[in-house]
């Protein structure tokens, strides 16, 4: 079912909003210790910039093939405008909301013979002015997609998540959230929810086993009025735990992990074009971690193409 599911991602329209940042790699080598304290210099040969957060997940959405719009606050500076850049390149829709009192935020990863040795984060709050223009870009947005994708870094740009969730409800359009933070009662009602196990943990608790992990993603699907909950486990694979469904759990691929950056905006994006086409959450899943297992093999927030995925798929049926 899954190359004919790939082919109906591309007749649909995923509207991604949340908090975007450019990220930046600078690579170089390292053949020294500094006089001046323990630390390796860097002698830097060259550098690279990528859409990185929200950003990172409507490339994964276009990458598959649908079309895609996002939505996010930025600053009004030079970053913005090369974020705006790398999305058009792209062929992504794109509505940056620029604050003028905001800086645009930027992760600057230091990397040397494959090994990311320093990042350092460049960040400010978000105004509400800024969040409100958010929320009327949404709302006239949200009538043209088939499926909406919050992708929440905690950066504030997500300031209307109720108003977004109860819109996107009244008109029948599945919204799939990655959470952030111990507090999910921003994301009642939403049809699903993506936190890794670091974040389920730190909002319902240690589980010892599936066992204990369903009781608990049970609990808090009941209590936040969620479709389901899917928690990524790294080497463990993923757990889906609907709330008025079964329980399912999915080994890894076995594959060597060279990066796990940006895998959890693959998972979310793939998640949210399957469910835009009306596909089964037990396909859905399945796409979704062979799509990471893609990306966890690349450095830096990269992209699973169709390609990529029927040459999997066709390594699993051999």
């Amino acid at each position: 079912m899954l190359p004919q599911l790939l082919k109906r991602i591309v007749e649909t329209r995923a509207l991604v909003v949340g908090d975007v940042m450019l990220d930046r790699y600078w690579y170089g080598d390292v053949d020294r210790v500094s006089p001046e304290a323990p630390v390796p210099v860097v002698a830097i040969a060259r550098a690279d910039e990528r859409p990185g957060g929200a950003a990172n997940v409507a490339q994964n959405v276009r990458a598959l093939g649908a079309r895609c719009a996002l939505l996010s606050i930025t600053g009004d500076d030079r970053e913005a405008d090369t974020l705006a850049g790398l999305l058009d390149d792209s062929g992504i829709e794109h509505g940056l909301c620029r604050d003028k009192l905001l800086n645009t935020t930027i992760k600057l990863r230091v990397i040397a013979r494959h090994q990311q040795l320093l990042r350092i984060d460049f960040e400010s709050p978000v105004s509400k002015d800024a969040r409100v223009q958010l929320l009327d870009r949404y709302l006239k947005n949200l009538p043209q997609s088939n499926v909406v994708i919050l992708s929440d870094y905690g950066k504030g740009g997500l300031g209307y998540l109720k108003e977004m969730i109860e819109a996107a409800r009244g008109a029948r359009v599945p919204v799939v959230v990655d959470p952030k933070g111990d507090d999910y009662t921003g994301y009642r009602g939403a049809t699903l929810i993506t936190p890794n196990r670091k974040e389920f943990e730190l909002v319902a608790g240690r589980f010892r086993d599936n066992a204990e992990l369903e009781k608990k993603a049970h609990a808090m699907a009941e209590s936040l009025e969620l479709g389901g909950v899917l928690v990524t486990r790294g080497e463990e694979g993923m757990s889906l735990i609907e709330r008025r469904g079964r329980a399912l759990h999915i080994p890894a691929r076995a594959r060597e992990v060279f990066d796990v950056t940006g895998a959890g905006d693959t998972v979310i994006a793939t998640i949210g074009c399957a469910y835009a086409v009306g596909a089964a959450l037990e396909d859905a899943v399945h796409l979704a971690n062979i799509a990471a297992g893609i990306v966890v093999g690349k450095l830096g927030a990269a992209t699973a193409s169709p390609a990529e995925i029927l040459h999997e798929l066709a390594l699993e049926e051999a």
